[in-house]
């Protein structure tokens, strides 16, 4: 039934994109906004080999960004991708589970890791995607990867991704989601200090990417307190208002009682944003090295014009069998 619960509210999300039709420059809602931002800084901490060719194509990464997000709802199979129901799976489950696919397929069933969640796993299919487009001097797929890799790791960032009570559905605080991942960064990022020094090299990408998530899951509990809290100390009438946007006048948290989540939260979404930079910016300079780092200074910038095909990913879970932990 909690199933049946997400795919409504997913479905429901996707079709107000889909009214304003597939384009990459949808109105900018971690939300879309968020994840167009984190990829965009992940840029600046990239080596001088690879900044140049990542600083001429910054807007087509920003772009591509979203597209997981629009693929979600017309793709079947999306949605798993994008969170992992840690809470299913019982007490400190992202330090039990299995690090890798095949043990994890292993152990548990496909089926069942579909049902609740596949994050850490894609993330180190789409590392392998990466990496190979680098090998291959595939310029538009290294930009493809590179900002689909990016939104995936910025979605395992993300608190309310590592639970089944993903919208606060299960706790009476139905729209936290898009309060937390939207409301909050399109109020207050332009405060946020978003350098995070030089990227860094992972020899293990997949405990990384469980690195990610962990960090995500500790912060869950704060997430739905807080916001419970203040929720019992304002009256309904202050915690919405309405604002314009795209024409229309829409209800949306107000932002008297988003500032006092905010302060509660104690710089919370701003931590988890400058992980997320740091562990993108991470993994593109990781699978530029394991491609044997090739000479990327004459790479022009690339025009990669939308269509449905851009929606496609490979399926295959290639790369994935030969690890184990």
């Amino acid at each position: 039934m909690l199933q049946c619960y997400r795919f409504l509210f997913l479905a429901f999300v996707g079709f107000l994109l889909l009214l304003g039709g597939l384009s990459l420059r949808a109105p900018q809602r971690w939300g879309f906004y968020g994840h167009r931002l984190i990829n965009r800084q992940a840029v600046f901490s990239l080596p001088p080999e690879m900044i140049g060719f990542y600083k001429k194509n910054i807007g087509t990464l920003e772009d591509l960004a979203t597209l997981p997000d629009q693929r979600r709802y017309v793709v079947a199979g999306e949605a798993p991708r994008h969170y992992i129901d840690l809470d299913v799976y019982g007490d400190s489950a992202a330090w039990k589970l299995p690090l890798y696919w095949k043990a994890a397929v292993d152990s548990l069933g496909e089926d069942t890791l579909l049902s609740y969640g596949i994050v850490p796993w894609h993330i180190e299919r789409m590392q392998y995607r990466l990496t190979d487009a680098f090998r291959r001097h595939d310029r538009v797929l290294v930009l493809k990867y590179s900002a689909e890799l990016g939104h995936y790791i910025a979605d395992a960032h993300v608190p309310l991704h590592t639970t089944e009570n993903y919208n606060g559905q299960l706790t009476g605080q139905r729209g936290i989601h898009g309060f937390w991942e939207s409301r909050l960064p399109e109020l207050f990022a332009g405060d946020y200090d978003f350098w995070v020094g030089k990227a860094r090299y992972l020899p293990e990408t997949q405990l990384a990417a469980w690195e990610a998530v962990r960090g995500s899951h500790r912060a869950l509990d704060s997430v739905l307190r807080f916001e419970k809290m203040l929720s019992e100390q304002f009256p309904a009438s202050r915690q919405h208002g309405f604002e314009e946007r795209g024409g229309r006048t829409i209800e949306v948290y107000s932002r008297e009682y988003a500032a006092a989540y905010h302060e509660a939260l104690d710089g919370m979404v701003e931590r988890r944003m400058r992980e997320a930079i740091r562990c993108v910016s991470d993994f593109w300079l990781t699978c530029w090295v394991n491609a044997g780092q090739p000479d990327l200074s004459d790479w022009e910038p690339m025009e990669i014009p939308f269509d449905s095909t851009l929606l496609q990913v490979p399926d295959t879970l290639q790369g994935l069998h030969g690890h184990s932990d």
